[in-house]
């Protein structure tokens, strides 16, 4: 093979692939000697790919992680995934992503094959999502922290608006729904805790590095799951809307509807189904009609929150 840069394109191609590659496996693939692939792999070096090569008889080349990120090279199935991904990440909680998200989809459907742009731009993502941020600097460093195994502190405000410091051992970053939530060993409370990450700020690292400890549960997921839907913190709501009940139903949904009876000509009576105070607050809400809640009272003082502090906030 004679054309270098097409050949160092096919070389950085297969060392892409997540595994080490022997050189003469190398060299057979690209038709060339061992000497052409150790020159080629030194151009691709000075190019800035951080190659690494081991010894031995069972060593070979593959492609490490650098300081800097290098060009990457995408087959077609790869550069679709990665397009419909960056549309779908434009509309995620994390402050920021949208925008470098957008950026780096128009990079990529500039260079994009017009029947590839096509398949790229078939799907169509959803209204952007409203409500909290959160913060990529304090997702990486929690990240950071979760890989490293290292103590950090960070401020937290509860849902009652209550702050706190924290001295936590990260074990991982889940997102469910359209919220991040942070798994951690909470060691003043000496238990597991859930953290929901839009509350936290001025994560910093101890410098303490920890041995994993084991999480009461299947796995990180399972554990956020399981503690935002713990039958302790969910409740059926009882309350009057002040809207028909076809009307009422049209926009609950037909999967959150729960039982509607009328309550005289323009209004009806809501038994919900069992969920957390936050959605069921977030649905009275979105309504846009009136209501008055019956029960629980949880919902009735939880409400009173919200409503206090969206008067805060206009005040201001």
């Amino acid at each position: 093979m004679t054309d270098t840069p097409g050949r160092l394109l096919r070389l950085l191609s297969l060392l892409q692939m997540a595994r080490e590659w022997p050189g003469s496996e190398l060299a057979t693939r690209l038709g060339v000697s061992m000497r052409t692939i150790r020159r080629d792999v030194d151009r691709l070096r000075e190019l800035g790919y951080p190659v690494e090569a081991t010894m031995g008889a069972a060593g070979g080349y593959r492609l490490g992680a650098g300081a800097a990120m290098p060009p990457l090279l995408l087959d077609d199935e790869e550069a679709v995934a990665i397009a419909v991904g960056l549309r779908a990440a434009a509309r995620q909680p994390v402050a920021g992503i949208a925008e470098a998200s957008v950026r780096a989809l128009a990079k990529l459907q500039q260079v994009l094959p017009a029947r590839l742009r096509r398949l790229a731009t078939a799907t169509a993502p959803g209204p952007p999502v409203t409500g909290e941020l959160v913060d990529p600097e304090q997702l990486t460093a929690l990240a950071a922290a979760a890989a490293g195994e290292e103590r950090v502190t960070f401020d937290y405000l509860d849902r009652d608006g209550a702050a706190s410091r924290r001295l936590v051992e990260p074990h991982r970053l889940v997102a469910v729904g359209r919220r991040w939530y942070l798994v951690a060993y909470d060691n003043e409370r000496h238990d597991w805790r859930t953290f929901r990450a839009d509350r936290i700020e001025g994560t910093r690292s101890t410098g303490t590095r920890v041995p994993p400890r084991e999480l009461p549960a299947a796995d990180a997921a399972s554990f956020v799951t399981d503690q935002l839907y713990d039958p302790a913190l969910v409740h059926r709501a009882v309350a009057t809307i002040q809207l028909p009940v076809a009307e009422a139903r049209r926009r609950l949904g037909a999967d959150y509807a729960g039982t509607l009876d009328p309550f005289g000509a323009t209004a009806c009576r809501w038994t919900s189904p069992e969920d957390t105070l936050d959605w069921l607050a977030f649905r009275l809400v979105l309504l846009d009609c009136d209501f008055t809640v019956a029960e629980p009272p949880e919902l009735v003082d939880h409400l009173r929150r919200i409503g206090a502090r969206i008067g805060r906030a206009t005040r201001r």
